[in-house]
């Protein structure tokens, strides 16, 4: 692999994971326990990854980015006792034991391995909560594998590809870039969070490392796409996944027109609690002719299924427009201590005369006459914004939460071609007139971003005098879409 210039061999990975694996033990890290990882972006987090699984225990993502109110949650929520790294990051908790991966001592043998057990996950990546609580997806080492085994029906992957890991590793894309890589013995390029949100350095870095497998999440390709004339890099790329949220025809179009047609564009639907991926689809120019309709996203890999059911749980007939409802071998084990929510979102359905289970994704879809199905938006609040699902419950209940602040409500409002931002609406108490616009803004934001991820602060804050509402006391979103 290759971080920032510096290559790294399979065999100086495992050494590394090894001495890792070591002080994991040493530190009285059992099977099945769960090991934070705290870690700058690079190589030492795929060594940790490795380390953490190779002794029989699930990791958990804390990028040392987010606020610490959440890593905090996030190490209390999900048990763990041991971080690798977090030395001078705020939110992990003095109790909890830190491991730093650069102090460990060379090893001279391999250290002992474990395997996971069945129903042990081979990790817990927290994602947006409805209720302003987020929850942890455990996924399951075996769900990981079964979606690289399906895909290999349609993607031609080998030792010889290159694959760019630009995302968070406490975003579910990572784990498609960081263990297809691990899988097929490929090379991973760490792409610096820097480069991600400079579309020209994140170009040329796929250039000059001849990445051959992106993934990206649309709202970000335009952004690659309007810099690519400038660039004019030489691309080594066979493939361009996309993912994380509705295409934005406009960019792949001009992506055609501007490419030399030698990589496939692939738009792959995906959940967290699906295992990253759940259908391929190869996009063509006439899947983006037009800037209506939804989105083409294929049909499932092998090892899933998908029904469209109506609010009875009832499949709709083929062409009409039903709530996703995904089945499979890689659906998550559930989510971390709370029964309640796994038995709501994953229930037991019976499709076609056969009873099993299900998740339910919130997302609507319908079934195509080639069999394919397209993607058509959110059945509730949970939103997709950059690639990142969002529940705008959370984000209501984080500005709920300042002192001077009545109610909330949170939307997403599209400001340009394929741009969207997220947008709240607040009420201030009594006798608060919040100071200027602007200064409202500013200080609800610095308060969001002490309890929320970077990807879930609002763009925007704007001051109304109450949140308008229909007849019926449900909130009045025609009134509220006329403020913006």
């Amino acid at each position: 692999m290759t971080d920032r210039g510096e290559d790294i061999t399979y065999a100086a990975l495992l050494d590394h994971s090894d001495r890792i694996g070591e002080q994991l033990s040493a530190a009285g890290v059992k099977p099945g326990d769960r090991v934070g990882i705290c870690l700058e972006k690079g190589w030492r987090v795929i060594a940790s990854i490795v380390a953490v699984l190779s002794r029989g225990c699930t990791y958990v993502p804390l990028d040392p980015e987010y606020p610490a109110a959440r890593l905090e949650f996030m190490v209390s929520d999900s048990g763990v006792n041991t971080v690798i790294g977090g030395q001078d990051v705020a939110g992990l908790p003095e109790t909890v034991h830190r491991v730093l991966p650069d102090d460990c001592p060379p090893q001279r043998h391999h250290g002992s391995r474990a395997t996971l057990a069945a129903k042990t996950a081979a990790y817990i990546i927290y994602t947006s909560g409805s209720t302003g609580t987020p929850k942890g997806v455990c996924v399951a080492e075996s769900s990981v594998l079964e979606l690289f085994r399906s895909v290999q029906e349609h993607m031609e992957i080998g030792s010889d590809d290159v694959w760019a890991w630009s995302h968070s590793y406490s975003f579910d894309f990572s784990v498609w870039e960081i263990w297809g890589a691990l899988l097929f013995g490929g090379r991973v390029v760490v792409v610096p969070k820097d480069a991600t949100r400079r579309p020209a350095e994140l170009l040329e870095t796929v250039a000059a490392q001849r990445v051959t497998i992106l993934s990206q999440v649309p709202s970000s390709f335009k952004y690659l796409v309007k810099a690519y004339p400038r660039s004019r890099v030489d691309l080594s790329l066979r493939y361009v996944v996309f993912g994380g949220e509705a295409l934005d025809h406009a960019s792949v179009r001009d992506w055609f027109r501007l490419s030399d047609g030698r990589e496939r564009l692939v738009n792959m639907y995906g959940i967290t609690e699906t295992t990253v991926h759940v259908t391929f689809h190869e996009v063509t120019p006439d899947d983006v002719a037009a800037d209506s309709g939804g989105t083409r996203i294929g049909a499932p890999l092998r090892h899933l299924a998908i029904a469209l059911l109506d609010p009875d749980g009832q499949p709709v007939p083929r062409g009409e427009v039903g709530e996703i409802h995904v089945s499979g071998s890689s659906l998550a084990l559930g989510y971390h201590n709370r029964p309640d929510l796994t038995a709501e979102r994953f229930p037991i359905r019976t499709v076609g005369g056969v009873a099993q289970r299900w998740y339910r994704s919130g997302d609507l879809g319908r079934q195509l006459p080639d069999g394919g199905f397209e993607y058509l938006g959110r059945v509730d609040r949970q939103v997709n914004l950059r690639g990142f699902r969002i529940e705008l419950g959370e984000v209501e209940a984080a500005v709920r939460g300042q002192a001077d602040v009545v109610d909330a409500v949170a939307c997403v409002e599209a400001v340009g071609r394929g741009e969207h931002l997220l947008v709240v609406f607040v009420v201030l108490s009594d006798g608060s007139t919040g100071g200027a616009a602007s200064e409202v803004s500013a200080r609800l934001r610095d308060a969001c971003a002490l309890v929320l991820p970077a990807h879930m602060v609002p763009n925007r804050f704007t001051v109304v005098p109450e949140i308008p509402l229909t007849p019926s006391g449900k909130l009045d979103r025609g009134r509220l879409a006329n403020a913006m």
